[in-house]
Parts: structure tokens; C-alpha cells; sequence
């Protein structure tokens, strides 16, 4: 059976008002003001953090400043990423049942389907490129990444987001990320260029973004079943991403509402084993056996995304000892979708800091 999706394309914006209006539409959807639909999203320049990660750690903020360059808090979680007008920004926001699966299938099912649609695409002798999806959350072709994805749900609402690379400059991207070199380290590379690819690259040819949008319509509509039709954007969700960019997204207490987490003395420091999560510790008690506050940040799909506000609270007053019992507990009971992370991974963070 074919699913109606409708298309949008809310054209060029800045990346804190591409971001007020992905919660805009996801709030939407909850209250059923739209139905499920697919977007287009341009960005000017701009630097884009992970919900859960450290700005400063993530950012050269000094030379974003010196260049221009926006920092933007996603309400998604991941990683940092570089935005210009040579990348090309989709979301889709529907009905969780729509795709079907937990988060890890949905991820597979969607970078399965955009895969499939930038696969359609010709180079000048009419060849074409093999994109695949690469857990968790990648597509690439021949082991260079050309898309990141990431999600979450909000209640029965998913809101699933991915970039296409189409003409890169690398030069900018290295000059305002903190490329974490655990990410280098794990694929041998020298620097995060090596990392990433682009269409112009791959096809020899810089394709209009028509041509992509098409290309990832055909994909979603061969592997998913979509129909689509094409539409505005709303008034009503203008005006929403408007209040939201003004009052929350768009200021700067929102995007830098992590930064420098570890900068007080007392506060302790430690991370997983692949380093990346990061467990700031603040210890209390006669003999420093218990939390009194952590902080954790990095590169983490999950949802929802409060989840890791809510861990905080959780282990605040827990004993040291308690922590493993703690973390398994909390997760046990939560109703939560996670991609990257093993929930002892968090306890290996919070001991790695205090032992």
C-alpha cells in the first residue's frame, strides 16, 4: 500500500532557523496540525552541535566568529557537522508506524532508502555510484561517508533528518570542527577529509539539487512505499518556528547550553572505551563517595532526547558503589531507543572519571 507523504521545501535559511522549524514541525505533527511529510532544508553557513554534545569541545567557536560561520544546537543527537550551500538537508517527520521498527530499524530502513536514491544518480559517461548504508548511521560510498542521519521520536511522532554532501569544501569544514580523534583513529585516517566524499567527487560533476531531491524521492519511494505529493510550507508552523527560534532555539543560552562542562576544578573527567562519551563528575559526602552532579556529552543517538537530562537527575545522591545498579535500573525501566551506546558504557565513563 502506497503512503501519502507530502513535500516541502522551506528553502535557503540560517541553521538556528532550520532547526526552529524541524521542532516547529515535529510539534506540529504531535498535535496533529500536519500530516506526515518530507522536507528540503538549505543552510547558509553554519556549524551544527549534536543535542548532547560540548560546543566548545565540538566547535573552533574563534574562527567560526572570524569567518561568519553560525553554531546551531540540532534537537537531535549525533555529531558535529559543517553546513553551507553545498550540502543538501532532508527530514522527515511522520508517524513512527509509517517506517515501522525500533530506532535501530528505522535507521537501517531509512539510510537503506536514501541509498537506494543516490545510487540512481549519473556521472558524465552515465555510470552511476554505489551509496550503502553503514551502521550506525552513515551512508557512504567505497567506505567514504556521503550522508549522516540521525532521529528520535516525540510520542508516536518520528523526526528522521539526513544531509547529502554535494560539493564540499573541506578547508572550511576542518577550519571551524574539532574533529574527536578517536573518530580518525578508529579508520586509520590523517584528518576527517579522508573521512568524507562528495558527488561532485564521485560524479564528476556538481548535479542541481533538483536532481538530488529526486533521487532521494525515488529511493524512499521504491524502498519505503512512499507516494508523495508536493506542497508549501504551512503559515501555522511558520509562525510556531518563529516563537521557537526567538524564544529557545535561535538564542545563544539555548546553543551553548553545554559548553566547557569541565572547566571547575573539582569536576572530574572520564569516558567509555571508544571514547565517545564523557562522564563530568562533581563528587560530595565525608568521603567523596557520592555524586553530586554529572554531566555527560558526545556523539549520542538516543531517544527521547531529555533521556540523558533524566540519567543526570537520576544518579544525583547515588553512591559510587551503586552506580552500575543505578544506570541498569534506569534503563531498564525507561522506554528508550538507542543506537550507539550500551548503557554500561555510561557506567564505564563515570568510573573511568572518578577511579
Amino acid at each position: 500500500m502506497t503512503k501519502a507523504i507530502r513535500v516541502i521545501d522551506t528553502g535557503l535559511r540560517t541553521g538556528r532557523e532550520n532547526i526552529a522549524h524541524d521542532q516547529a514541525m515535529i510539534d506540529a505533527h504531535v498535535d496533529g496540525v500536519i500530516g506526515d511529510s518530507f522536507k528540503f532544508i538549505h543552510f547558509k553557513p553554519c556549524a551544527l552541535v549534536g543535542r548532547h554534545q560540548d560546543l566548545s569541545a565540538e566547535l573552533k567557536l574563534d574562527e567560526c566568529a572570524r569567518r561568519g560561520v553560525q553554531t546551531v544546537r540540532r534537537v537531535t543527537g549525533g555529531g558535529a557537522i559543517y553546513f553551507d550551500e553545498g550540502q543538501l538537508g532532508w527530514a522527515l517527520i511522520c508517524d513512527r508506524r509509517t517506517v515501522g521498527g525500533d530506532l535501530a530499524k528505522i535507521t537501517e530502513k531509512i539510510c537503506t532508502a536514501a541509498a537506494l536514491g543516490l545510487s540512481t544518480l549519473e556521472n558524465l559517461t552515465g555510470g552511476g555510484i554505489d551509496a550503502r548504508f553503514r551502521p550506525r548511521n552513515d551512508i557512504e560510498v567505497g567506505g567514504q561517508k556521503i550522508s549522516g542521519t540521525g532521529g528520535f521520536f516525540d510520542g508516536n511522532t518520528l523526526m528522521f533528518q539526513g544531509t547529502v554532501l554535494i560539493d564540499l569544501d573541506p578547508l572550511s569544514m576542518m577550519a571551524v570542527l574539532n574533529v574527536p580523534a578517536h573518530k580518525l583513529k578508529k579508520r586509520e585516517l590523517a584528518s576527517a577529509t579522508q573521512r568524507v566524499t562528495c558527488l561532485r567527487t564521485l560524479l564528476g560533476r556538481v548535479p542541481p539539487k533538483d536532481e538530488v531531491c529526486n533521487a532521494l524521492l525515488i529511493g524512499f519511494a521504491e524502498h519505503l512505499g512512499f507516494g508523495f505529493e508536493f506542497g508549501k510550507p504551512d503559515l501555522q508552523v511558520e509562525k510556531l518556528a518563529q516563537e521557537l527560534h526567538d524564544e529557545e532555539i535561535g538564542t545563544d543560552d539555548f546553543v551553548c547550553e553545554i559548553d566547557e562542562v569541565g572547566r571547575r576544578r573539582d569536576v572530574l573527567t572520564g569516558t567509555n572505551g571508544a571514547g565517545n562519551l564523557t562522564a563530568y563528575v562533581r563528587l560530595e559526602g565525608a568521603q567523596n563517595d557520592r555524586i553530586r552532579e554529572v554531566v555527560f556529552t558526545g556523539d549520542v543517538f538516543i531517544t527521547p532526547p531529555r533521556t540523558l537530562m533524566d540519567l543526570e537527575a537520576h544518579l544525583r545522591g547515588k553512591k559510587l558503589t551503586d552506580v552500575a545498579d543505578e544506570v541498569q535500573s534506569f534503563f531498564e525501566k525507561a522506554n528508550i531507543g538507542m543506537v550507539s551506546l550500551q548503557p554500561s558504557e555510561f557506567v564505564d565513563a563515570v568510573l573511568a572519571a572518578v577511579l
